[in-house]
């Protein structure tokens, strides 16, 4: 970044600080910031170099992360500063720390089996009531809170059966199936065969539906489904 200070004769000098802030389609985008500082001479012009403050990183460490993820929790921003006639440095904007949350749990990298099941599935309860109690304690049932959670880091989700001991209540999950594409979702239930496939050493899910009627069951069925762990547990 090129940054100059403009001398004006009078009591205040004007800095201006004008870099280029992106190159696109071979055009060149100028940002411009001011800030005013007091002129002690106030008959004389200066010209000064601004400089860039470099900014700090913090990492905060989080075992509930898989150790493949990383979040940005604050964006990090310079800060400017120039010297001024004794030489001393004077702070125009103070830099920003960045803020990193970094996963130090279990990589969570699988690639396993999907099947879909409905709330009136043989053996479900007719709510569709699930094992896993949500994080405020609460009962989920499908029938009358539907086939989605909203989580408070991820927003809406869907719901999946998984093995409990493997992947405990409120893992989140990115999926990855051929049919269904690309999607979050949430460890709220388990079942049987969840269980019998995890001690078989394959990964099994179940991806919850209010009924089995819904036609989404049938392509919820697949292999070669990933599985990334965003979060484990609560």
């Amino acid at each position: 970044m090129n940054t100059y200070l403009l001398g004006l004769a009078g009591k205040w000098l004007t800095i201006i600080c004008a870099g280029v802030s992106s190159l696109m389609n071979s055009g060149l985008i100028i940002s411009e910031e001011k800030y005013e500082v007091e002129n002690i001479d106030q008959t004389k012009n200066s010209v000064v170099e601004v400089t860039e403050v470099e900014y700090e990183t913090e990492r905060i460490y989080n075992d509930k992360l898989p150790s493949s993820v990383t979040i940005t929790k604050q964006e990090g921003q310079k800060g400017l500063a120039y010297t001024n006639e004794e030489n001393q440095l004077e702070v125009l904007q103070d830099p920003v720390s960045e803020i990193l949350e970094v996963g130090t749990g279990a990589p969570g990298e699988y690639v396993g089996k999907m099947t879909g099941y409905g709330a009136d599935c043989a053996g479900c309860s007719s709510t569709g009531t699930l094992s896993c109690r949500t994080k405020t304690g609460a009962n989920h049932s499908l029938t009358q809170n539907g086939e989605t959670y909203d989580d408070d880091e991820y927003g809406n989700v869907r719901i999946l059966a998984a093995d409990l001991d493997k992947f405990p209540c409120g893992t989140i999950i990115k999926v990855t199936h051929s049919n269904l594409g690309t999607f979050n979702a949430i460890v709220l239930d388990t079942g049987g065969a969840m269980r019998k496939a995890a001690a078989s050493g394959t990964v099994l899910m179940d991806l919850a539906f209010v009924s089995e009627n819904d036609p989404e069951v049938y392509k919820a069925t697949g292999s070669n489904v990933k599985y990334s762990v965003q979060r484990w547990g609560w």
